[in-house]
C-alpha cells in the first residue's frame, strides 16, 4: 500500500471511529439511520465481491441475510450461546446455505441470478412453515441484545454503530486481501476469457464457488448483527427482497468494482433518502433515488467513488 493511500485509510478510519460518534452520538435517530446504512453497505460489499471477483450477479442475497439472522437468533434464544459467537455461527449458517446453491454455478447470466432468487423464496417458505423451530409467521421475539464490553453498552446506538463499522472494516479488509491475491488475479482474468484461464489450469468453477461462500458468510454476518440489533425476527422481514435490491442499488451507485464504493453508496443513498427526500416527499420519495441511479449509470457508469477520485485527481493537477 502506498504511503498516501495508507495515510488516507488511517484518516478515514479515525473519522469513522472517533468523529462520527462525537458529532452524531447524541442524536439517536441519525445514529440509527447510520447503523442501518452500514448494514446495507455490508450486504452491498458482499454482493459486490461476488459480482466483481466471481463475475456473478445475485438476486438472492436476502437468503444469506435471512439465514444468518435466524441461525444467530435461534442459537442465542434456544441454546443460550453468547451473541458474538452466535453471530459467527450465523455467517457459517449462511455459508452452508450457499453450499446447497453450488449446483447452480453451472448456470450463467440471468439464469444464475433467477436460480439464486428462487432459493431465497424457498428459505423464506421454510422459515414460515417450520414454526416449531422458527416460530413461523409469528417470528422470534426477545432476541438477546448486543452485550456490554469493557463498560461500553454495545446495545446502544453508538455501541451498535461501532460493532457494525468493525464488521464492515473487517469484510473490506478480507475483500482487499482476496482481490490482491493470486486467486483474485485469476478471478479478474476470468472476466476477459474464462475458457482461456481454464486452458492454463485455473479451476474457474472452484474459484467461483469459493467467492459465493465468502460472499454468503459476509451477508449472513450482517443479517446476524441485524437480528440482535432489532431484537425481533420474522420470515417476511428476514428474507425481504429489500435486502438485495437496496444493496444492489448502493453497490452500483457507489461503484461495485471498488472496495469502498458499495459502502459509500449505501451511506449516501440511504441517508439522503431517509433524511432529505423522505421529509420533502413523504410518499414516493424512492422515485428520486431511481432518477439519481439512472443519472449515475449514464454519466458515471463506474459509480460515485471513481467519480470522486477522478475529480480529486483533477484538483491536484490544477493545484
Amino acid at each position: 500500500m502506498k504511503s498516501s493511500s495508507f495515510i488516507s485509510t488511517i484518516g478515514l478510519l479515525l473519522a469513522a471511529y472517533v468523529a462520527v460518534p462525537l458529532l452524531l452520538g447524541s442524536n439517536q435517530y441519525v445514529m440509527s439511520m447510520v447503523v442501518a446504512a452500514l448494514i446495507i453497505g455490508g450486504v452491498a460489499l458482499s454482493w459486490a465481491l461476488l459480482g466483481n471477483l466471481g463475475g456473478m450477479v445475485s438476486f438472492g442475497h436476502a437468503a444469506f441475510f435471512g439465514v444468518g439472522a435466524y441461525v444467530s437468533a435461534l442459537t442465542t434464544v434456544k441454546l443460550g450461546l453468547p451473541v458474538f459467537a452466535a453471530m459467527l455461527l450465523g455467517g457459517v449458517g449462511a455459508t452452508i446455505s450457499a453450499v446447497i446453491m453450488l449446483p447452480v454455478l453451472r448456470l450463467r447470466g440471468p439464469y444464475f441470478a433467477l436460480a439464486i432468487l428462487a432459493y431465497a423464496h424457498i428459505f423464506r417458505i421454510v422459515a414460515t412453515e417450520w414454526s416449531s423451530l422458527t416460530g413461523g409467521s409469528g417470528g422470534v421475539a426477545n432476541i438477546p441484545t448486543l452485550p456490554t464490553v469493557f463498560g461500553v453498552d454495545l446495545a446502544s446506538k453508538t455501541g451498535a454503530y461501532l460493532v457494525v463499522l468493525t464488521l464492515v472494516v473487517a469484510c473490506a479488509f478480507a475483500y482487499s486481501r482476496i482481490r490482491s491475491s493470486h486467486y483474485g488475479i485469476a478471478l479478474r482474468a476470468m472476466h476477459d476469457s474464462e475458457d482461456a484461464t481454464r486452458v492454463v489450469g485455473v479451476n474457474s468453477t472452484l474459484l467461483k464457488g469459493a467467492m459465493l461462500l465468502v460472499s454468503a458468510f459476509m451477508a449472513g454476518l450482517f443479517g446476524a448483527f441485524n437480528a440482535h440489533y432489532i431484537n425481533f425476527l420474522e420470515p417476511d422481514y428476514a428474507f425481504n427482497g429489500l435486502w438485495v435490491t437496496l444493496p444492489i442499488v448502493a453497490a452500483i451507485f457507489g461503484g461495485y468494482r471498488t472496495i469502498l464504493g458499495p459502502v459509500l453508496g449505501a451511506v449516501v443513498v440511504y441517508l439522503v433518502d431517509q433524511l432529505i427526500f423522505k421529509s420533502l416527499i413523504p410518499t414516493g420519495h424512492q422515485l428520486v433515488l431511481g432518477v439519481l441511479l439512472v443519472a449515475m449509470v449514464v454519466f458515471s457508469p463506474n459509480g460515485l467513488l471513481p467519480l470522486l477520485q477522478k475529480w480529486s485527481g483533477k484538483e491536484k493537477k490544477h493545484a
